[in-house]
């Protein structure tokens, strides 16, 4: 089984000997990162992202007020949990360092177990609005993003398509006759084949960026950033294939076969370029593939939906 990953701390702080003994309290729970001073500790939370930054204020160079603004300013940054940790006991101290953002406050000398027990507290917030950002994300049988994470990354990738000049591609697949499935063989019978074709995609896109994800019922979508056309139809292809050649587990040892068909829409997108109508034109597509006799893949070219010839079966 693999070990549950370990959730990260960055400590800023200029005297060696806190980042010591701070690294020694909170290190058999959560993986450290260190810095002794502002620049290298934005630097440092801008590439590793850790879930959780304690932070001195009275630093040379830049003080800890400053470096926390130096993070709000950024967002990537912007919602990571700061805890100051420091000697400035004031409440004048303390207020400006929560009205600042800051989630927490520590004073020097401090306690092992309380600073323990501040970092589990907001850990365990962290941990928790991740679950439920995760369950609103992503569709409960097959754990793949839902319509309205889909919906999320379709726009980040139609601005980054329209920036860098790129072509955007998508495929929209439906299952063909399940109703047929979920009337013979039943509804648990059905989602277990939805959680087999949802396998199928993890190794059918072999790039990081491919972006499968379950549009409703039997229906999935993929989204393929900076894919032409020509690269579309390959791997709607080879997801059509692998979808016809999969043997569906069903009780008593027995096998179901299935079938998908899948639409396919280009486009490089412009600042007039609409995305409803891009979505509308791949519905289109899937349309066409359905009409055409199923499983099979059917493209959005020039407006038309254009068959594309599927490998002998």
């Amino acid at each position: 089984m693999t070990a549950k990953k370990k959730n990260s701390l960055l400590i800023i702080d200029d005297e060696k000997l806190n980042i010591k003994l701070l690294t020694h309290i909170l290190s058999p729970e959560y993986a450290i990162y260190t810095a002794t001073n502002g620049p290298s500790g934005i630097k440092i939370a801008t590439e590793y992202m850790p879930d959780i930054i304690l932070l001195d204020i009275l630093m040379p160079e830049m003080d800890g007020y400053q470096i926390l603004s130096e993070l709000k300013r950024y967002e990537k940054t912007k919602n990571i949990p700061v805890i100051f940790i420091t000697g400035l006991d004031g409440k004048k101290d303390e207020e400006k360092a929560l009205a600042l953002g800051g989630v927490d406050y520590i004073t020097k000398p401090f306690s092992a177990i309380v600073v323990k027990i501040r970092v589990r507290n907001q850990i365990q917030m962290i941990n928790q609005l991740r679950t439920i950002e995760f369950l609103s994300m992503h569709d409960h049988l097959t754990k793949l993003p839902n319509r309205r994470n889909f919906d999320e990354r379709l726009h980040m990738e139609w601005v980054r398509a329209i920036r860098e000049q790129t072509t955007i591609s998508i495929l929209m697949m439906d299952l063909d006759r399940f109703k047929a499935v979920n009337d013979t063989y039943g509804h648990e019978q059905g989602d277990n084949v939805i959680q087999n074709v949802a396998g199928i995609f993890r190794y059918s896109l072999r790039r990081p960026g491919d972006f499968a994800a379950r549009w409703g019922g039997e229906e999935f979508a993929v989204l393929l950033p900076n894919t032409p056309l020509s690269g579309a139809l390959d791997i709607a292809e080879r997801i059509r294939a692998n979808v016809e050649g999969a043997e569906i587990p069903r009780s008593g040892g027995e096998t179901l076969k299935i079938t998908i068909s899948i639409g396919v829409n280009s486009q490089a997108p412009t600042n007039e370029s609409a995305v409803s109508l891009f979505l509308s034109n791949s519905d289109k597509a899937l349309r066409a593939a359905k009409e055409a006799g199923r499983n099979n893949v059917h493209s959005m070219a020039t407006g038309s939906a254009v068959p594309v010839k599927a490998a002998a079966r």
